[in-house]
């Protein structure tokens, strides 16, 4: 047998490079079933499963069982990027080893090998996340050169699992800390990413080729990471679950940094157990717990994601936020009805000292930023420091296609270090009222998690005015260090609207089993259409 199946992975891999060339027409050849050629290229029809809805549990059955192959789950995936993508423009680049990747997977699971939940599921990466054979850029023309001389830790983590490094995908440049009035989505390198529900929408936050392309069944699973929001308003304002772990639990080596103090990187899925599953790969045994806390590899993580449990008796705080417009108000009055009817209490809530933290926030970061890009820029050929960078800006008429300002680097330059006192006394205040948030409100109404909509409906996108994205949700939970999810809770027309459930620190997996148990009930995922245009939904 295994004679049998050396020969058969050597018969794959003289094929591969000839696929990889061309993952269009030439991968339908390559497909396996007489009737795929058939398929129109944008099909999410594959070995018998729907991509749109499959989780990663009903693919590894039919893996171990034969009846489909990661060669031809990736092959699948590699079409519906060249087919719908450039309506999108999510993905910035393919791996030329994915499908050596994948048959290597093929015969682990046939020789019974197989290393996880992961094994053989495609993956796609923001490109702020290193990888050794493929650029990572954060979306500049700065870093756009000679690939990092190795891996993040997370993409060691992924390889060591099985996974399918599929590509990378773009992001809002610098993950949106460039300049004052951004535009969520470009960047000088990939250009913008669309909102695949209506083209002419933003895909919201730094994250947004990774939501956007998972919106489209682009990949399984897809990495984003997180300051504050970036994660969780994506996934939100393209219909998809986006999980900003505890602060720690994904190691975040070898990604590009704005502060170590916020940033975390996290997995995004087109449903919980998906996320769950690979958040036990992210924040595997090897991952510093200094708190002694419950490893997330337990079984219960993922058990708990894959079987809905009742929300009978869960307490739910409602932060309301009617800033972001009466529709999407309208729209957690039925998400709190639809809870109540299973069984939860929902009770209505405010967040105390969101004042404060938007006033201590931002120049607290500008110190942090200062610090850590220019502990990183020396590790990549370009800019060795952050004045450099500056001024690379302001020489190449590309990165201001956009927008030109960069008033954020210029303010971090000018930034106090973060050995002077006051700012260690905002980043200490911040850290105190930012748990307190949280913690003083889920104690004084016994709740297992707070709620608030992630998201208002994605305004159109404009270079000229920037982003419209005020939007404070993700602030206590980013600041804390605490973990929040967002779930699918409904649409405001055409538009997607997430639900934010946060929770308290390290309460990563009761907060994938609630989501998972929030995500059955809601049931409100659906497949985009990619409209051009719409008259119906905000204008924001």
């Amino acid at each position: 047998m295994k004679k049998r199946s050396l020969a058969a992975l050597t018969a794959i891999l003289v094929v591969v490079p000839l696929v990889a060339a061309a993952p269009g027409q030439r991968a339908w050849a390559a497909g396996s079933g007489p009737g795929d050629a058939a398929r129109p290229a944008e099909s999410t029809l594959v070995g018998g499963v729907d991509l749109d809805t499959v989780t990663i549990p009903e693919l590894q059955a039919r893996m171990d069982r034969g009846s489909l192959s990661s060669l031809r789950l990736t092959l699948a995936y590699l079409r519906r990027i060249k087919a719908v993508d450039p309506r999108i423009n999510a993905v910035l680049r393919t791996s030329p080893t994915a499908l050596r990747q994948a048959a290597a997977s093929d015969l682990r699971h046939r020789l019974g090998k197989s290393r996880g939940p992961l094994d053989g599921i495609p993956v796609l990466l923001k490109d702020n996340v290193n990888t050794r054979d493929m650029p990572t850029t954060a979306g500049s023309l700065a870093l756009a050169g000679k690939a990092p001389d190795s891996d993040a830790h997370l993409v060691g983590k992924l390889r060591a699992a099985g996974a399918v490094i599929l590509g990378k995908t773009n992001l809002s440049e610098w993950a949106n800390f460039r300049a004052a009035r951004p535009t969520s989505g470009w960047s000088a390198v990939g250009g913008q990413t669309n909102n695949p529900y209506v083209l002419d929408r933003n895909p919201c936050g730094s994250s947004s080729g990774s939501a956007a392309a998972l919106a489209a069944s682009l990949a399984q699973v897809a990495i984003g990471t997180e300051t504050d929001g970036s994660i969780v308003c994506p996934a939100g304002m393209n219909g998809v679950v986006g999980l900003k772990p505890s602060l720690g639990v994904v190691g975040q080596s070898g990604v590009v940094p704005i502060s170590a103090e916020q940033d975390t990187a996290g997995p995004m899925a087109r449903n919980v157990i998906d996320t769950a599953l690979t958040l036990s790969v992210l924040g595997g045994r090897d991952t510093v717990r200094p708190d002694g806390a419950p490893r997330l590899t337990d079984a219960s993580l993922t058990d708990a994601a894959g079987r809905p449990g009742s929300l009978r008796g869960k307490r739910i705080g409602l932060w309301r936020l009617p800033s972001l417009g009466a529709e999407v108000d309208a729209l957690m009055t039925r998400t709190a009805g639809r809870l109540t009817d299973a069984g939860a209490e929902v009770v209505e809530v405010s967040m105390p000292y969101q004042e404060r933290l938007a006033e201590l926030e931002f120049p607290a970061l500008l110190s942090e930023f200062h610090r850590d890009i220019d502990a990183y820029l020396p590790t990549r050929e370009g800019p060795q420091d952050l004045a450099e960078l500056i001024e690379f800006n302001r020489t190449h008429p590309r990165e201001q296609t956009c927008f030109a300002g960069q008033e954020l680097f210029e303010q971090a330059l000018a930034a106090p270090p973060t050995t002077d006192p006051e700012y260690r006394a905002m980043r200490a205040e911040l850290t105190d009222l930012s748990r307190r948030s949280i913690d003083e409100v889920m104690a004084a109404h016994g709740l297992d998690a707070i709620a608030s909509p992630a998201n208002p409906p994605a305004w159109t996108t404009d270079c000229v005015r920037g982003d419209n994205d005020v939007i404070p949700s993700s602030t206590p939970a980013a600041v804390a260090g605490y973990p929040s999810l967002s779930v699918p809770a409904g649409f405001v027309g055409e538009l997607p609207v997430g639900l934010l459930l946060m929770a308290g620190d390290r309460q990563d997996a009761e907060l994938l089993s609630l989501g998972a148990a929030v995500e059955h009930r809601l049931d409100a995922w659906r497949a985009p259409r990619y409209l051009p245009s719409t008259p119906s939904g905000t204008s924001r």
